[in-house]
């Protein structure tokens, strides 16, 4: 039986704009003239301000009609297209040169080997699964399945370890080894074996790695019977191999690097500070005049108006919408910035004096939420991603945030300083009896930081830095 009831309900949504101004707070400055390139793009309302003086002659610019919208809708759809050039266009890719990729030298190494046909395809397939680093990641059995499943090629293991062999013998030393240990062996193998301090170290990476690694010094001094001095010269004939041994090859043209364009820029001169965005290539912008007075026309005049006008009329007026809507929400997304770098600012006004990290209060995105009446989650959008040029360096506004504890005394301070202090202490230990966290945590507890023993181990593991154990000197 069907029953009909009325219902209250109380719902919250987003306007278009305030969708905008949440997308592009996100953008960092060095992505923001992009999208504004790509909305200028996709919406011929907008137009990039005239900076220019009266004087600059500017090039006449094409009269717009709603006609001109009412024409485009039967246009050929290549006209649509981002490269839009036909068939017969020429078009041709200028060849580059980079210099030669590892992959490349490690296959034209396989010209210098004799090897058949199958031999060959295998070790192609090998060397196309050896990564950046010089490491072969897949499993022999793995390969045998990819072999027989792409290629429909039946091999069995001895083949493929047989040519896998071959390949380790090739330049760069230890490439094509399986994991650290091999490819330490591959390397250490070339080297003078007779050499008592190179044969130790071909024993120690042999039989006693782990050992090694975990730098349990005193069971390889107990196991092979030899002295300190000989376990040293062994460790620096370790420490010459290469744990990556494809890392040599890498071609640095290759690799992307990534420009810091700061968002903000901080000035402090003569006791005062002076903040501004970073607004060099972000372009203003304008809505066409063009299109404007074109629908104020056509809308004084909607009698007599055709069924396609009508279409072309209503698609100019959704696009004039569009418009206003991204000029406000850049405007609003500035003006966010401003506030809550503004806040940042001045409640660390003393560390962004000299940049004393000491000086760092404990800050948490509730307290900068309070301090402007914005929501915790648009200070977090603001924070991410986003940089300030000092006069000390440029840093992420993520760095700023930090949580607090109470000291002894009662005074509040930043847990990043009790890390600069833990970080400190384990710098200027004894490497041959690093502090363990039960020890740091007594030493500030005596400087009036109370922190229990696992707090320091989560600070430690926070900085990168290992148990005491793995610090251990011989």
């Amino acid at each position: 039986m069907l029953k009909q009831s009325l219902q209250q309900r109380l719902s919250q949504k987003l306007s278009p704009l305030q969708i905008q101004v949440i997308k592009l707070l996100e953008i960092p400055t060095a992505q923001l003239e992009q999208r504004i390139k790509k909305e200028i793009e996709e919406n011929p309302v907008l137009e990039f301000e005239d900076t220019g003086s009266e004087d600059t002659e500017q090039e006449p610019k094409n009269e717009v009609s709603i006609d001109d919208y009412i024409k485009e809708a039967d246009a050929p759809l290549y006209k649509y297209q981002t490269r839009n050039y036909s068939k017969d266009d020429k078009y041709e890719d200028i060849p580059f040169s980079t210099g030669s990729t590892f992959h490349e030298h490690l296959v034209s190494q396989l010209g210098l080997r004799i090897l058949d046909e199958r031999q060959l395809q295998i070790a192609e397939y090998i060397i196309g699964n050896i990564d950046e680093d010089g490491y072969l990641r897949r499993e022999i059995d793995e390969i045998i399945d990819d072999l027989a499943f792409s290629l429909n090629f039946e091999v069995d293991e001895k083949e493929v370890l047989d040519v896998l062999e071959i390949i380790q013998d090739f330049d760069p030393p230890g490439v094509a080894a399986r994991d650290l240990r091999e490819c330490l062996l591959l390397q250490i193998r070339k080297k003078d074996l007779s050499d008592p301090s190179v044969e130790l170290a071909y024993k120690i990476i042999k039989d006693l790695f782990e050992e090694f690694t975990k730098k349990h010094y005193d069971k390889i001094l107990k196991k092979l019977n030899i002295t300190d001095e000989e376990l040293k010269d062994a460790q620096s004939e370790i420490l010459k191999l290469n744990p990556k041994p494809g890392s040599s090859y890498s071609n640095p043209l290759s690799k992307t690097v990534q420009h810091i364009i700061p968002d903000f820029i901080l000035e402090y001169e003569d006791d005062e500070f002076k903040l501004t965005l970073n607004n060099k290539n972000i372009p203003e912008l304008r809505i066409s005049n063009t299109y404007s007075e074109m629908l104020e026309e056509y809308s004084t005049n909607k009698k007599n108006q055709s069924k396609d006008t009508k279409e072309a009329v209503m698609f100019v007026k959704q696009k004039l919408d569009s418009a206003k809507w991204f000029i406000d929400a850049i405007r609003q997304r500035q003006n966010t910035l401003m506030t809550v770098m503004e806040a940042i600012l001045d409640y660390q006004k003393e560390y962004f004096k000299d940049g004393d990290e000491t000086k760092l209060r404990p800050m948490i995105l509730k307290d900068i939420a309070e301090i402007t009446g914005l929501d915790i989650s648009t200070i977090s959008r603001v924070s991410n991603s986003k940089y300030i040029q000092t006069h000390f360096g440029i840093f992420p506004l993520k760095y700023f945030f930090s949580e607090g504890m109470q000291t002894d005394s009662g005074e509040e301070v930043s847990t990043r300083e009790i890390k600069m202090i833990l970080q400190e202490l384990i710098e200027n230990e004894d490497k041959h009896k690093p502090l363990t966290d039960d020890k740091l945590a007594q030493i500030l507890k005596e400087k009036s930081y109370n922190i229990a023993r696992r707090t320091v181990a989560k600070y430690r593991e926070q900085l990168n830095i290992p148990v005491a154990r793995l610090r251990k000197e011989i």
